[in-house]
């Protein structure tokens, strides 16, 4: 990694690939049409968060990325299989709608960049590990209807499983379209 001065705004994900993408895109689709008013995520944005970092200096990266590639580097992949949705906070007052699922051999992976990330100064996670994507932003809680139409479509969904292979140390440049992301390191899982 290169050394400067200027922060990065960072975060360390499981990359989601573009066939579960875009199903899940088409998916969304379907009811999209029929929810009141959000910002919805782009699709080439999607990943699985396992930390956000927020705006980290160069130095900090570096011994970050030292410590991912022995703490989360060559631990176990991932099989993830989403099929579920939900809110942020809650239902009654969503400020986030996401979609959900299992990945049974995720906690080792999950657990460990967390913990690297302790090791280099960063805070301590308030809340455990919640597989989620985020796939809209709500300006305001979505009324009861359209809140059970969410969840309901997300009870039906049936994306199949994928690995993850990688956990990605990715940056993140807020532009006026919208958030892009651009991998920095990657730390193969086996």
């Amino acid at each position: 990694m290169t050394q400067g001065v200027t922060p990065v705004r960072a975060f360390v994900a499981l990359e989601i690939p573009e066939a579960v993408r875009t199903a899940l895109a088409s998916s969304l689709d379907d009811i999209r049409g029929d929810l009141p008013q959000a910002r919805w995520t782009r699709p080439a944005g999607w990943h699985l968060t396992l930390k956000v970092l927020g705006e980290v200096d160069r130095p900090t990266l570096d011994r970050l990325t030292e410590e991912l590639s022995v703490r989360a580097g060559g631990g176990p992949s991932v099989t993830v299989r989403l099929g579920s949705s939900g809110f942020f906070p809650r239902p009654t007052r969503a400020r986030v709608a996401w979609v959900g699922g299992e990945a049974p051999n995720a906690p080792a992976t999950a657990a460990a960049v967390p913990q690297a990330a302790r090791s280099v100064g960063f805070a301590r996670e308030r809340r455990p590990w919640s597989l989620h994507l985020t796939v809209a932003r709500l300006r305001s809680p979505w009324p009861e209807p359209a809140v059970s139409a969410f969840l309901d479509w997300g009870r039906r969904l049936e994306i199949g499983a994928f690995v993850c292979r990688e956990v990605v140390l990715f940056e993140s440049d807020l532009r006026p379209v919208g958030a892009v992301y651009t991998a920095l390191e990657r730390f193969l899982l086996q």
